[in-house]
């Protein structure tokens, strides 16, 4: 007969980046860090801010802490406020089940009571009131008041996947209205040294607009050169 699985899985975290690196990516917009990873690194477009037109901040930015529930159940999202550390973002993965809510308000409540910083499901969430009065940020599928169960089994702090990118406990969470984008640890220090650039780059585009930019330079070029042909 098959042994009946540990009802929770705890794996102790082994990387998390430095404060300075945390700090690196605060107010920084995921279009910018997308950017800085070859226009990748953004969960599925499903994973939205929840609250959009009820005053919620949409920016978070923090280490990720990874629980997977598995569908309908919610005991590892539970456990894991245990080990949520000033800062963090809870990434709860539920295997994209849409049957019943991932977390609401209470939840939501005592992970910023913890100290995260935000809250990610690949799943819905409920009590949207209370969610909102809560404040703590979140990115969801949307909104279902279906119960979910406590059963288990789960695991906290092993890697997930969840909106197409897997994510490892450690790995920088960037988050706004646009999207979810997920850094891996090892790629952070490159990352954050290429954002320098890409806010240059993009700070001299803006302006170029402001001023009246109609068409890039570059693609007058193109539409000029061999690379281009005109038919009548």
């Amino acid at each position: 007969m098959i042994e009946e699985p540990a009802i929770l899985k705890i794996k102790r975290p082994s990387q998390r980046p430095t404060q300075a690196q945390i700090d690196a990516f605060q107010g920084v917009p995921t279009g910018f860090v997308c950017d800085a990873m070859d226009g990748l690194g953004a969960m599925h477009k499903s994973i939205q801010a929840l609250g959009a037109s009820e005053g919620m901040t949409h920016s978070a930015a923090g280490p990720a802490l990874t629980a997977y529930n598995g569908p309908a159940d919610i005991l590892a999202n539970l456990a894991a406020l245990r080990f949520v550390q000033p800062g963090d973002i809870l990434v709860s993965c539920v295997d994209g089940h849409q049957g019943c809510a991932t977390v609401g308000d209470r939840i939501t409540g005592m992970a910023k009571n913890c100290g995260a910083v935000g809250f990610v499901t690949d799943g819905p969430m409920r009590d949207f009131e209370g969610v909102v009065k809560v404040g703590l940020p979140s990115w969801c599928t949307g909104l279902n008041p279906n119960s979910p169960y406590t059963k288990g089994p789960g695991t906290i702090g092993f890697g997930v996947n969840i909106g197409g990118r897997q994510v490892e406990t450690g790995d920088m969470i960037v988050a706004d209205r646009d999207g979810v984008v997920v850094v891996p640890f090892a790629q952070i220090d490159e990352v954050i040294a290429r954002l320098e650039q890409i806010k240059e780059l993009e700070a001299a585009l803006d302006k170029e607009v402001e001023n009246g930019l109609k068409v890039p330079q570059a693609t007058l070029d193109l539409l000029d050169s061999d690379q281009v042909a005109y038919f009548d």
